[in-house]
């Protein structure tokens, strides 16, 4: 059974032409109908993107350390793998490095009769939307500030995903290659993510139960130091109901219980879910984290995830 629909919406920024579409941490052929356009339900309305960004605004520039991070996938998903580095000088991204390669190391991006084929189904192809993602992140520093091309979405979010994680490696200094087991299989465990910082007095808690090679658990919060959830702020919540017309107490348990129901799915993914009206910027850090949960279950580490996320 599909998971229940929720009204559409992505980002925090207003973008002239997003798209949110299926997704997955793991790289699949872009010509197939995930690819595709969705429909005008998914663009956010100016109410909601107003509201959102009252009581959640854009979070400021992260600090990174110069070197060259790289990230890869291991496996070959129909001929193709990813492979991403970014070069940081002066504590900016100076170079961004996305591509997807075959086992002989060639681009995706010179592969004519791919590209022709998805320029026909999609409206774009792999030599126009590989190097917009690569000029979008070094122009905007940040994979949440870059637009997506209608048909791409579904490699939009896989770039995201992992550029947000080199992003994650340049705060630490840490420039050993980080290695994506995309297409694995989910190991049993429980796997954890938390901001490390708190952004108007909450930060992030997040973790994900397998069982059986499924996700039975996903608890998705926002604490404060006390340790209580966003959801039981009885101010906040009636406040961000009045401007945003959803909070927390609504949106987060929605946010859990849609992505148990859509990692059940055959091909199941975090960007599957769409997006409940007015709590896009919760949303974005929800698929965003998501997404690195389940790459972490693929590999099967237990560890932590700690974000050095920025405060406001």
């Amino acid at each position: 059974m599909k998971a229940k629909k929720l009204v559409a919406g992505f980002t925090a920024l207003v973008f002239s032409a997003l798209v949110l579409g299926a997704c997955s941490p793991d790289s699949k052929s872009e010509a197939s109908s995930s690819e595709a356009p969705v429909s005008s339900e998914v663009q956010e309305s100016t109410v909601a993107e107003s509201s959102e960004a009252t009581t959640e605004e854009a979070a400021p520039t992260v600090t990174l350390q110069d070197g060259t991070y790289t990230l890869e996938e291991t496996n070959y998903s129909n001929d193709y793998r990813v492979v991403f580095s970014i070069v940081v000088e002066g504590g900016k991204i100076v170079e961004s490095n996305y591509d997807n390669v075959n086992e002989a190391g060639e681009s995706k991006a010179k592969n004519a009769e791919y590209n022709k084929k998805m320029k026909d189904k999609a409206g774009i192809s792999p030599e126009e939307f590989i190097p917009a993602f690569n000029e979008g992140l070094t122009a905007a520093q940040d994979p949440a500030g870059i637009e997506v091309v209608s048909g791409a979405t579904h490699s939009f979010h896989s770039f995201q995903n992992y550029a947000q994680q080199l992003i994650q490696a340049a705060q630490a200094g840490n420039t050993e290659v980080i290695k994506i087991n995309n297409g694995g299989e989910l190991q049993d465990g429980t796997y954890t993510l938390e901001e490390k910082n708190y952004s108007n007095d909450y930060r992030v808690a997040f973790s994900i139960v397998v069982k059986d090679g499924k996700i039975t658990e996903s608890n998705y919060d926002n604490i404060n130091e006390a340790g209580e959830s966003k959801t039981k702020n009885a101010e906040y919540n009636e406040m961000m109901k009045d401007k945003a017309g959803i909070s927390p107490e609504e949106f987060i348990p929605a946010f859990n219980e849609a992505l148990v129901a859509q990692m059940a799915e055959e091909e199941g993914a975090p960007g599957n879910i769409d997006v409940v009206t007015g709590a896009t910027h919760s949303f974005h850090t929800f698929v965003l984290y998501a997404e690195q949960l389940i790459n972490a279950a693929e590999n099967g580490a237990t560890e932590v995830i700690t974000i050095d996320n920025p405060t406001k």
